[in-house]
């Protein structure tokens, strides 16, 4: 049985204005109907699953909640006081599961395309987890990308690999290296563990984050569809992802291989690449209109949005936000969202809706 761990608590800056703080690309609809957290659990039909367990933040506890109970999928939701990233997030998940439960790790901003193709591995995947390793799923690069982490393939284990090492995000002379030599993949950030298993390794190689997520379930709270935790001690565990925490030490950690479509949406030039475009390779979405506009996404919530003579551009208009900028630029959003201009053009807006 696979207990679906979804991972909700993301803020999607990179895909600003439409993804904010307060409303994340996960609870988005981008290309499709559902959003991002309901395509996340509608690709798991056919798998033998147990209960569905979502982690999030107490900001975005009702969109969790709303979306999943549109799709028959509530299940249990947990609250994270505060975020501290991905290795306390799963180790409570698993600290709250059958210690021989073998978790499913879902980020809930990610874009499958080929669902059957991304079932087949996690099956595959399945003798691994259950005999103990730590296994993630890495995709073939289809290019030398330096928007993602990679994950280089040693020796065969099963239907994958031995763990050689996690790289960051390389420059671009690195991943064509990467790309050359054929045993690295891009880190999908979706993992297949067992409960027990993960927990023995965080106890191994971070006790301090095992010894603060067991206190902070020691006192659960229920709440509606939502469990709590003890607030005060989780604010003691720190914050650190999975890869750094556990997989980048154990013996145990595999890879396999995933060739299904995967798109993390970290950008809006990812949005572009995985949608059906037109003749001229645009993708618009809302009110647009192009005129010799080639290869550039174009999308206008609320706000008609023109171009012309243009290529190679993502074009972004809210109610409240333009965002224009080339493609290639399009890792930059997530920059803009610290800025002092941005910060200050969000405290008029509020000080103009309380005046309204």
């Amino acid at each position: 049985m696979i207990v679906p761990v979804i991972m909700a608590g993301g803020s999607g800056s990179r895909l600003w204005p439409v993804s904010r703080a307060s409303y994340p690309k996960q609870f988005l609809s981008l290309n499709t109907k559902a959003t991002l957290l309901q395509e996340t659990v509608h690709r798991l039909s056919g798998l033998p699953l147990g209960e569905t367990v979502t982690i999030c933040n107490e900001d975005h506890r009702f969109f969790v909640a709303e979306q999943l109970r549109e799709i028959g999928a509530l299940g249990k939701i947990i609250l994270e006081p505060f975020a501290r990233n991905t290795a306390p997030a799963i180790a409570l998940a698993a600290m709250l599961s059958d210690p021989d439960a073998v978790l499913l790790v879902l980020p809930a901003d990610h874009i499958i395309e080929n669902e059957k193709a991304f079932r087949e591995a996690i099956l595959s995947a399945m003798p691994l987890a259950e005999a103990g390793s730590l296994a993630t799923f890495g995709v073939s690069p289809e290019s030398p990308h330096q928007g993602y982490g990679y994950i280089e393939a040693g020796s065969v284990r099963g239907s994958g690999f031995d763990v050689v090492s996690f790289k960051e995000k390389p420059n671009a002379e690195i991943a064509q290296r990467y790309l050359n030599a054929g045993n690295y993949y891009w880190n999908s950030g979706v993992f297949l563990i067992k409960a027990s298993s993960y927990l023995n390794e965080l106890r191994t190689y971070r006790p301090e984050i095992h010894t603060a997520c067991e206190e902070a379930v020691k006192v659960i709270g229920h709440d509606l569809d939502f469990i709590r935790i003890d607030e005060t001690a989780f604010g003691r565990c720190p914050s650190e992802s999975i890869d750094y925490a556990v997989m980048e030490h154990t013996r145990h950690a595999v890879v396999v291989p995933l060739d299904a479509g995967w798109n993390d949406i970290g950008s809006w030039s990812s949005v572009w690449e995985v949608g059906k475009k037109d003749e001229f390779g645009n993708l618009s979405y809302g009110d647009a209109v192009l005129l010799n506009t080639s290869n550039s996404y174009v999308r206008g919530d609320g706000n008609l949005v023109a171009t012309i003579g243009v290529q190679d551009c993502i074009v972004v208009a809210t109610k409240d936000s333009v965002l224009v900028a080339g493609k290639e630029y399009s890792q930059d959003v997530k920059s803009i969202v610290g800025t002092k201009k941005y910060r200050i053009g969000l405290g008029y807006r509020r000080r103009q809706s309380r005046a309204n």
